[in-house]
């Protein structure tokens, strides 16, 4: 299986490549931002042409959600323009793509959890161009599997667990937002995930149910203030700072884009069409915290 994966530095393809290593069935082909941009069709249309795919990974996108409400522009030719470019390029190679989304197309005002079908109302450019995103994906490619995932988390990158941890070692409290509510998700658990859906496309075959949109997060839904706590609580555990979290609102940390209030996804079509389950909360943050121990 020939597996390209688009861009180099984020969390989930650091995880990807990962992921592949040691893999004898799986050739995997990726690139920096140098090499490919997704501002620059033809740099995606070559390296693709150059490796010939049987599954092409695009967790590449413009993520700055705060920056892109004065960034419109930049936010939509990357996650919207850029990625329907790839996935155009994949299908010339009859490349299924499998693409990155977020729990962000959603308003966040549902109280339950939300399923794929439910309607999508982003609340800032960044939701607003990552769904423009999908709907150019399905446009260029009709094998095309569009991933929405929700809070991501490594022990490498940018991320909460590791913000956490250095304002733990450095402050003797922390203030942190209890009304908004997600399923924090490991960047190796979706790796992971990610390597068994491409290797059940590449071996089965595309299937007609494989297409759409299909909810990739963790099973467990807690507030910025009760994963932050349970952050230090295992970091405790393990000789870090023991410190107190306190919960604060919305409107105490104001944000020049809005965060939907509730981004729980549930994973029931994760389960029923590809057969995956990712691990409890406690579990994959056990095993983040043991990677940054040990390194």
């Amino acid at each position: 299986m020939r597996v390209y994966v688009i861009g180099g530095e984020g969390q989930v393809a650091r995880a990807l490549r990962e992921a592949a290593a040691g893999r004898g069935d799986l050739v995997l082909g990726s690139s920096s931002r140098a090499e490919v941009d997704l501002l620059n069709t033809a740099s995606i249309g070559r390296a693709l042409d150059a490796f010939r795919p049987d599954v092409v990974i695009n967790p590449a996108a413009y993520t700055a959600v705060d920056k892109a409400e004065s960034e419109p522009e930049q936010a939509y030719a990357i996650n919207r323009d850029g990625a329907g470019a790839v996935a155009a390029a994949a299908a010339r190679h009859s490349a299924p793509i499998i693409h990155f989304s977020t729990d962000y197309v959603y308003d966040g005002r549902k109280p339950e959890a939300y399923v794929e079908s439910d309607p999508v109302a982003p609340q800032g450019v960044y939701g607003a161009s990552k769904l423009a995103g999908e709907r150019a994906v399905a446009a260029a490619n009709p094998k095309h599997v569009v991933l929405r995932t929700a809070w991501v988390y490594a022990p490498f990158g940018s991320n909460f667990v590791r913000t956490m941890l250095r304002l733990a070692a450095t402050h003797d409290r922390l203030r942190v937002v209890d009304d908004q509510v997600g399923c924090p998700t490991y960047a190796p658990d979706i790796a992971g995930a990610v390597m068994a859906i491409a290797a059940s496309i590449s071996g089965r075959g595309w299937c007609p149910e494989h297409a759409g949109v299909t909810h990739l997060a963790g099973p467990d839904a807690v507030s910025w203030c009760g994963f932050a706590r349970e952050i230090i609580r295992q970091s405790a555990g393990r000789g870090g700072r023991s410190v107190p979290v306190d919960p604060i609102t919305t409107a105490d940390y104001p944000t020049p884009a809005a965060r939907p209030a509730n981004s729980r996804l549930h994973t029931a079509r994760l389960s029923e069409v590809f057969d995956i389950r990712l691990q409890s909360l406690e579990t994959s943050l056990s095993n983040c915290l043991d990677r940054l121990l040990q390194s």
